[in-house]
Protein backbone atom coordinates (compact mmCIF):
# COMPACT_ATOMS: atom_id res chain seq x y z
CA UNK A 1 0.00 0.00 0.00
CA UNK A 2 2.61 2.32 0.73
CA UNK A 3 4.50 2.01 -2.28
CA UNK A 4 1.11 2.61 -4.34
CA UNK A 5 0.73 5.81 -2.58
CA UNK A 6 4.31 6.53 -3.45
CA UNK A 7 3.68 5.86 -6.82
CA UNK A 8 0.48 7.99 -7.14
CA UNK A 9 2.70 10.77 -5.74
CA UNK A 10 5.31 10.57 -7.70
CA UNK A 11 2.88 10.66 -10.83
CA UNK A 12 1.38 13.56 -9.48
CA UNK A 13 4.28 15.67 -9.26
CA UNK A 14 5.45 14.41 -12.82
CA UNK A 15 1.74 15.33 -14.20
CA UNK A 16 2.34 18.64 -12.58
CA UNK A 17 6.18 19.47 -13.50
CA UNK A 18 5.99 18.54 -16.88
CA UNK A 19 3.72 21.19 -17.93
CA UNK A 20 5.58 24.03 -16.03
CA UNK A 21 8.60 22.91 -17.16
CA UNK A 22 6.81 23.55 -21.32
CA UNK A 23 5.59 27.25 -19.81
CA UNK A 24 9.22 27.53 -18.78
CA UNK A 25 10.73 26.91 -22.00
CA UNK A 26 9.16 29.33 -23.90
CA UNK A 27 9.45 33.17 -22.95
CA UNK A 28 6.07 34.39 -25.01
CA UNK A 29 3.32 32.38 -22.30
CA UNK A 30 2.16 35.27 -20.19
CA UNK A 31 0.08 37.90 -20.44
CA UNK A 32 1.26 40.40 -22.67
CA UNK A 33 -0.48 44.82 -22.54
CA UNK A 34 -0.11 46.91 -25.70
CA UNK A 35 1.81 49.95 -25.62
CA UNK A 36 0.05 52.31 -27.94
CA UNK A 37 2.22 54.31 -27.66
CA UNK A 38 5.72 52.29 -28.86
CA UNK A 39 3.61 51.14 -31.55
CA UNK A 40 3.17 51.90 -35.49
CA UNK A 41 0.35 51.16 -37.52
CA UNK A 42 0.49 52.06 -41.07
CA UNK A 43 -2.05 53.32 -42.54
CA UNK A 44 -3.62 53.25 -39.31
CA UNK A 45 -5.39 53.78 -36.55
CA UNK A 46 -4.09 52.29 -33.76
CA UNK A 47 -6.44 50.45 -31.28
CA UNK A 48 -6.99 52.05 -27.68
CA UNK A 49 -5.93 48.91 -26.09
CA UNK A 50 -4.81 45.34 -26.65
CA UNK A 51 -4.19 42.63 -23.53
CA UNK A 52 -2.62 38.96 -25.14
CA UNK A 53 -2.35 35.96 -22.80
CA UNK A 54 -0.32 32.97 -24.69
CA UNK A 55 -1.11 29.69 -22.32
CA UNK A 56 0.97 26.20 -23.11
CA UNK A 57 -0.28 23.24 -25.21
CA UNK A 58 1.22 20.48 -25.86
CA UNK A 59 3.59 21.67 -29.03
CA UNK A 60 2.19 25.15 -29.06
CA UNK A 61 0.19 27.03 -27.73
CA UNK A 62 -3.63 28.86 -26.76
CA UNK A 63 -3.81 32.58 -27.49
CA UNK A 64 -6.41 34.80 -26.05
CA UNK A 65 -6.60 39.26 -27.22
CA UNK A 66 -9.20 41.69 -25.53
CA UNK A 67 -8.68 45.07 -26.30
CA UNK A 68 -10.77 48.15 -27.67
CA UNK A 69 -10.15 48.90 -31.42
CA UNK A 70 -10.09 52.45 -32.85
CA UNK A 71 -13.87 53.70 -32.80
CA UNK A 72 -13.92 52.45 -29.33
CA UNK A 73 -15.61 48.64 -29.51
CA UNK A 74 -14.96 45.69 -27.83
CA UNK A 75 -12.73 43.15 -30.00
CA UNK A 76 -11.34 39.87 -29.06
CA UNK A 77 -9.76 36.91 -30.94
CA UNK A 78 -8.71 33.37 -29.84
CA UNK A 79 -7.05 30.36 -31.44
CA UNK A 80 -5.11 27.54 -30.76
CA UNK A 81 -1.89 27.27 -32.60
CA UNK A 82 0.27 24.13 -33.14
CA UNK A 83 3.73 23.72 -34.64
CA UNK A 84 2.97 20.95 -36.95
CA UNK A 85 2.28 22.88 -40.47
CA UNK A 86 -0.77 23.05 -40.71
CA UNK A 87 -3.81 25.94 -40.36
CA UNK A 88 -5.88 26.18 -37.14
CA UNK A 89 -9.13 27.94 -37.10
CA UNK A 90 -9.38 31.58 -35.38
CA UNK A 91 -12.41 33.15 -34.04
CA UNK A 92 -12.72 36.95 -33.24
CA UNK A 93 -11.48 38.35 -36.83
CA UNK A 94 -13.28 40.06 -39.57
CA UNK A 95 -9.95 39.38 -41.40
CA UNK A 96 -9.18 36.10 -41.04
CA UNK A 97 -10.41 32.61 -40.03
CA UNK A 98 -7.05 30.51 -39.70
CA UNK A 99 -3.50 30.63 -38.48
CA UNK A 100 -0.14 28.71 -38.89
CA UNK A 101 2.91 29.48 -36.68
CA UNK A 102 6.03 28.35 -37.67
CA UNK A 103 8.72 28.19 -34.44
CA UNK A 104 11.94 29.70 -35.46
CA UNK A 105 14.02 29.47 -32.04
CA UNK A 106 13.33 29.88 -28.07
CA UNK A 107 12.11 34.06 -29.00
CA UNK A 108 11.13 34.16 -32.63
CA UNK A 109 7.89 32.37 -34.44
CA UNK A 110 6.30 33.37 -37.58
CA UNK A 111 2.46 32.94 -38.87
CA UNK A 112 0.39 33.21 -41.51
CA UNK A 113 -3.10 34.12 -41.37
CA UNK A 114 -5.86 33.04 -44.12
CA UNK A 115 -9.32 34.43 -44.67
CA UNK A 116 -11.29 31.70 -46.90
CA UNK A 117 -8.03 29.76 -47.80
CA UNK A 118 -6.41 33.19 -49.22
CA UNK A 119 -2.98 34.58 -47.27
CA UNK A 120 -4.29 37.89 -45.63
CA UNK A 121 -1.18 38.62 -43.42
CA UNK A 122 2.07 37.67 -42.43
CA UNK A 123 3.60 38.41 -38.89
CA UNK A 124 6.67 37.86 -37.22
CA UNK A 125 6.80 37.93 -33.16
CA UNK A 126 9.95 38.28 -31.22
CA UNK A 127 10.20 38.40 -27.58
CA UNK A 128 13.10 40.06 -26.16
CA UNK A 129 16.41 38.42 -24.83
CA UNK A 130 15.44 39.47 -21.28
CA UNK A 131 11.46 38.58 -21.88
CA UNK A 132 10.00 41.39 -20.68
CA UNK A 133 9.34 42.77 -24.28
CA UNK A 134 7.33 41.01 -27.00
CA UNK A 135 7.41 42.68 -31.12
CA UNK A 136 4.95 41.57 -33.40
CA UNK A 137 5.47 42.74 -37.07
CA UNK A 138 2.24 42.26 -39.69
CA UNK A 139 2.11 43.34 -42.99
CA UNK A 140 -0.69 42.41 -45.30
CA UNK A 141 -3.91 42.92 -46.44
CA UNK A 142 -6.73 44.90 -44.29
CA UNK A 143 -10.84 44.10 -44.07
CA UNK A 144 -11.26 47.10 -46.47
CA UNK A 145 -8.48 45.54 -48.79
CA UNK A 146 -5.46 48.13 -48.09
CA UNK A 147 -2.32 47.18 -47.68
CA UNK A 148 -0.97 48.00 -44.18
CA UNK A 149 2.30 47.67 -42.11
CA UNK A 150 2.02 47.88 -37.98
CA UNK A 151 4.58 47.28 -35.01
CA UNK A 152 2.91 46.43 -32.08
CA UNK A 153 4.96 46.17 -29.11
CA UNK A 154 3.72 44.69 -25.94
CA UNK A 155 5.22 44.56 -22.27
CA UNK A 156 4.85 41.19 -20.14
CA UNK A 157 2.50 41.85 -17.65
Amino acid sequence: MKTRIQLLALGTMLAISIPAAAQSSDPVFGTWQLNVAKSTYSPGPAPKSSTRTYVAVKNGYKFSSKGIDAEGKAVATEFTAYYDGKYHPMTGSTTVDSIMVVRVDANNSSSTQTKAGKVMLHTTRVVSKDGKTLTATATGTNAAGKAFRNVELFDKR
